[in-house]
């Protein structure tokens, strides 16, 4: 085995590699000479401020160029994109508050110290606009704050803000010189840049006996003054892309999301009410035109990483969906997730008709290790074209690998990252990241790659080299050979760490088991006999498996499954 580090010139495949993936044998007069093929690596479940976490699109891509990762796919939620069923209004009548069945919840703390406070819900005075209901009274003496943090059901209040506008109906009771209503929204965490630091963006907005409006940066720390009139009931309206131009004019405004929402009282007395969400562009397909916009304006400050819009389908089991026309299928009113594997059968199978492959992922959140092989047997892996076997718990992942294999199951494994927060890849509770032989970046060429097996993964901390089986130089992962004579491929393994081995895992394939049946060895090649398959895995000094690749089966005869295409060799 090649123990180098990095990809030798032997380690890329030839035009005849890229033929054979392809499902184009070399020998045919009418086929194009094709481009060698080479190792593309791929964070492939990635969450931007389309979702509910800290990220934002510019950090992942800080990161995807920091570790060297090629490709970004954007795997947004597909309800969170559409902002639907999230919270509209909250009319502060009582501590929780439902809309649509989903709940507002209020959660009082405080900052400094305070000598009083007072915090009640009360039936006057309200908002002349808001019809009905309660209203919350805050006072505070002291240098202290006194606030209410907000929190919607399932992070329905965080979306996007790039076409989000807020409201809130403010009487000032009692408000001396010093004394101040502070509204404070949390957005999303961002690389460092002009002079700012890393880190999640803030804006605190002060409403104040202020003389003029005005806005202030120091980091990441952003704060507007509003002027505010005593003893009268007044709506604030608030942008914050607009106060992101300027307060931060290098950070794309409509990279963030509203990751958090505070109202606090400083040295006065208010009355608040009617707090508003409005979002603009959700409707319909427009969710998924305006992250496109994002994304684009996002991306232009990176232009060496290449990156593409994909999607999460998230009210059934997980399940990404890659390449397509990105079409927002319609969404249960209230959003909640149904685990029923024949709904999630139904949303592969509208994926499939808008063009698209899917992946099936995190497939043990809700099914433990036999559950997961015997839904991978007899459903067919739910119809999904991927499974993410690279990430937690990966023993178990890999033995439901191995079943899948045993029974010619001709699903593609592939590594997960998940990350919501882009503070560091590295890090990250899940970090695994794919790899395709492919002959460009071009989405057309991964797919392809994806479809035909010819990936495996990686954990980005701790191992970033090359696995692949070939046959006469070709890469022979993923691929199905239908034969009576045994095939001998030859092992690539390189980059690997100090005192790790490249192993052998070489499997019957005889679709009649409901557990593996497997040796492991060492060695620079591997005889396959008919009726087995064989893939490669590097483990640690420690006993830790830190890349695995997609399978090579050889079989006496066609098997259950009928063999793709793609993955058919003679």
């Amino acid at each position: 085995m090649d123990s180098q580090p990095g990809v030798t010139r032997r380690s890329v495949l030839t035009a005849a590699g890229l033929a054979a993936v392809s499902g184009v044998t070399p020998t045919d007069p009418a086929a194009a000479p094709a481009a060698p093929l080479r190792p593309v690596s791929m964070a492939m479940h990635i969450h931007g401020p389309f979702s509910e976490g800290l990220a934002s699109y510019s950090a992942h891509l800080a990161q995807a160029r920091r570790h060297k990762v090629d490709v970004v796919w954007w795997t947004d939620h597909d309800f969170r994109i559409a902002a639907f069923d999230h919270r509209g209004v909250v009319h502060f009548d009582a501590a929780r508050e439902p809309e649509k069945g989903l709940d507002w919840t209020w959660a009082k703390h405080t900052e400094g110290v305070l000598d009083s406070s007072v915090a009640e819900f009360v039936p006057a005075p309200r908002s002349p606009q808001d019809g009905g209901g309660k209203a919350l009274r805050l006072a505070a003496a002291g240098p202290g704050i006194l606030w209410y943090q907000g929190t919607a059901w399932n992070s329905t209040a965080n979306a996007c803000i790039a076409d989000t506008t807020i409201t809130l109906d403010v009487l000032p009771e009692v408000l001396p010189a010093d004394g101040e209503l502070c509204l404070d929204v949390q957005l999303s965490h961002h690389p460092a840049g002009e002079g700012r630091p890393a880190g999640v963006l803030h804006i605190r907005y002060r409403i104040g006996l202020f003389e003029t409006p005005g806005h202030s940066a120091s980091g990441t720390a952003g704060t507007a003054w509003l002027p505010a009139k005593a003893g009268a009931w007044q709506r604030f309206t608030f942008v914050p892309r607009d106060d992101v131009s300027r307060l931060w004019p290098g950070v794309v405004p409509g990279d963030n999301a509203l990751t958090g929402l505070r109202i606090g009282v400083r040295r006065a007395r208010f009355v608040v009410d009617r707090l508003t969400f409005d979002r603009s562009r959700r409707a319909g397909q427009a969710g998924e035109e305006l992250r496109a916009e994002v994304i684009a304006a996002a991306g232009r400050a990176y232009p060496d990483v290449t990156h593409f819009r994909a999607m999460e389908m998230s009210l059934v089991r997980h399940v990404n969906w890659y390449g397509g026309d990105q079409t927002l299928p319609a969404f249960p009113s209230p959003p909640v997730r149904d685990n029923d594997v024949r709904r999630t059968e139904s949303m592969v199978r509208f994926l499939h008709a808008h063009g698209g492959i899917a992946c099936w992922n995190h497939p043990m959140d809700v099914a433990k290790r036999d559950e997961l092989a015997e839904l991978m047997l007899t459903r067919d892996a739910l119809g999904a074209d991927l499974v993410e076997i690279g990430r937690k718990p990966l023993d178990d992942l890999l033995w439901v690998l191995d079943v899948a294999a045993r029974n010619a199951l001709f699903a593609t494994a592939v590594g997960s990252s998940d990350d919501h927060d882009a503070i560091d890849w590295l890090t990250n509770e899940e970090h695994f990241v794919t790899y395709v032989w492919a002959s460009s970046k071009a989405r057309s060429d991964l797919l392809a790659a994806l479809r035909a097996g010819a990936a495996w993964f990686t954990d980005l901390a701790r191992y970033r080299g090359t696995l692949d089986l070939r046959i006469g130089g070709v890469s022979q992962l993923g691929t199905v050979r239908i034969t009576r004579s045994p095939v001998t491929a030859d092992v690539v393994a390189t980059g690997l760490p100090r005192k790790a081995v490249a192993e052998i895992v070489t499997g019957l394939a005889d679709e009649a088991g409901a557990v593996p049946s497997t040796t492991i060895s060492k060695g620079r090649s591997v005889t396959v006999r008919p009726g087995h398959y064989a893939r490669v895995q590097v483990r640690l000094a420690t006993g830790e498996i830190v890349g695995a690749s997609n399978p090579l089966w050889v079989l006496a005869k066609q098997p259950k499954r009928p063999v793709p295409a793609i993955r058919k060799r003679a």
